[in-house]
């Protein structure tokens, strides 16, 4: 057996019995004003939640909102190395298919609920339903057992190399009372978890309020008293609100817009690379049936017609890079010799009067807005440049939280621009969120020679046997491509220079119980 094991942090106060559960406690404080706590860290976000659930949490934002409530059994420190969170320790089989949780005594959700081994098992068989938009991460397990009140046995019915990476991402552990009284909808709207801060209220066009847990495990943290987030689409009214003192930290800042903070007194500007891929995703399950994308000479044609390299200039300051596919240069198995696909509209219309579209055709295509840093604009130069090879779209861009419930819904045209980021260091959970077919909730695609490479990188434990799948199913994606690859980039934030201790992570997530204000 595989021991794994660090000092448990514990706070030393006794488990009281279980309040009112039908609202978190903090939710009287609706309405408190900033002002009403020493200290408030205020951070701008870019689209407008859809979920304050991690577990349904369509997009990095709202996911940065919700993981301030919850905790997981394990958790990813900055370094991307697995550490007790929930569970102080845990054994793995010889086998690698059964993991045995120790869990942390004395922890309460917010609501006074104890945390024991039924809120485990009831959280897994809540998180596989399919009407949770990461059921699939859950359903990574095949059973979550109670074995006592503090010991739970997880199975998988092969070897899993990620599940305890995608356990901290995904597995939010949640109150099973409260949770089954006021269902799915009423818990997205007033979460409860065991996490660093509490949820107070809600303004879906205004604000979102969370307190500090003055009872958190994790002795000493969180640090500030009070976060509130704001929603700010507009990228340049969020310029605004850090240069006038407003806003604390702001993200997804235009290159153009960060280059014009530097040197503002009182504000640090952030400029790091991060592992997301832009892409144009093919539907071939529901409304992309029939078009002429499922020919994978016209997908290629596609990829050749897109000046990404210009975009990037464009509407980024050339802080990027053109995406070969779905694995980034910071991902295990990433095929350094593999070229991206350079601009070639030549080659582009040879490929469509190949496969029968001397003259293109129509298809309908689709974004988001407000989401992504010159997202729209983005969208509207691949319509531009698709339209000079003769394919001729109709862009329909709308908000993203409608947006990401109808990409769940699988309900979105045959072209639809998104992106998708990743904590693990690995590629497998984008590609199996992407590339998963019906059984992901944000797939479009399936194809059966993916779905085989997709089975076997889940299941190969050795490091360097998977790079090599990983490599594999990098150029066969070059080849017969399912998406259009646009572009990595590089992201840029600004903070106020009082704020301390802010650390955001290459997949734009970001942990606030480190943070402070001076």
């Amino acid at each position: 057996m595989k021991r794994h094991s660090v000092p448990t942090l514990l706070l030393a106060f006794a488990i009281v019995v279980v309040c009112a559960l039908s609202l978190p406690p903090a939710a009287v404080a609706a309405g408190a004003t900033e002002a009403d706590a020493p200290s408030v860290l205020r951070v701008a976000v870019p689209t407008f939640p859809n979920s304050l659930d991690a577990s349904i949490a369509a997009e990095r934002n709202a996911q940065n909102v919700a993981w301030q409530m919850f905790d997981s059994l394990v958790w990813a420190n900055d370094d991307l190395e697995i550490e007790p969170a929930l569970a102080t320790e845990w054994e793995i089989s010889d086998d690698g298919t059964a993991y045995t949780f120790y869990l942390r005594r004395g922890v309460e959700f917010h609501n006074g609920e104890p945390f024991n081994a039924e809120a485990v098992v009831y959280s897994w068989e809540r998180g596989i339903d399919p009407v949770i938009e990461w059921s699939d991460r859950w359903g990574r397990a095949s059973s979550v057992e109670a074995l006592d009140d503090y010991t739970v046995l997880i199975r998988t019915d092969d070897p899993d190399p990620l599940l305890l990476g995608v356990m901290a991402q995904h597995w939010n552990i949640v109150p099973p009372r409260y949770t089954a009284e006021v269902g799915n909808d009423e818990f997205s709207r007033a979460p409860v978890g065991t996490g660093p801060f509490v949820f107070v209220e809600w303004d879906r066009e205004n604000r979102i309020v969370l307190d500090r847990n003055d009872s958190y495990w994790r002795e000493g943290l969180p640090k500030v008293d009070r976060v509130v987030y704001r929603p700010i689409p507009e990228s340049a009214t969020r310029t605004a609100a850090i240069r006038t003192g407003e806003i604390d930290i702001v993200n997804r800042l235009t290159f153009e817009q960060a280059e014009s903070l530097r040197g503002t007194t009182g504000v640090e500007v952030i400029a790091y690379p991060i592992d997301r891929v832009f892409y144009i995703a093919f539907n071939n399950l529901t409304t992309g049936v029939g078009q002429p994308t499922e020919d994978a000479r016209v997908r290629r044609a596609m990829n050749y017609a897109v000046d990404r390299q210009a975009i990037i200039d464009t509407f980024f300051g050339g802080a990027g890079e053109l995406a070969t596919g779905l694995i980034t240069t910071a991902n295990l198995g990433y095929d350094h010799d593999l070229a991206p696909y350079p601009y070639d509209p030549d080659r582009a219309l040879e490929l469509l009067a190949e496969a029968g579209y001397p003259d293109g055709f129509e298809i309908g295509f689709a974004g988001p807005t407000g989401a992504y840093t010159n997202f729209e604009e983005v969208l509207e130069a691949v319509q531009g440049y698709l339209s000079d090879v003769g394919i001729r779209t109709q862009l329909e861009l709308m908000e993203s939280g409608r947006y990401w419930d109808l990409e769940a819904e699988k309900a979105l045209p045959p072209l639809f621009g998104d992106s998708w980021s990743e904590r693990s260091g690995e590629a497998l959970p984008r590609l199996l969120g992407a590339l998963g077919g019906w059984d992901a909730s944000f797939s479009a695609w399936s194809d059966p020679k993916i779905d085989d490479y997709l089975d076997r990188i889940s299941v190969t434990v050795d490091p360097e046997a998977r790079a090599a799948l990983y490599t594999e199913l990098h150029r066969f994606m070059h080849e017969d491509p399912p998406f259009i690859y646009l572009y990595v980039p590089q992201t840029f934030e600004a903070i106020r220079s009082n704020v301390i201790d802010y650390r955001p992570r290459a997949a734009e997530d970001y942990f606030l119980m480190f943070a402070s204000t001076e």
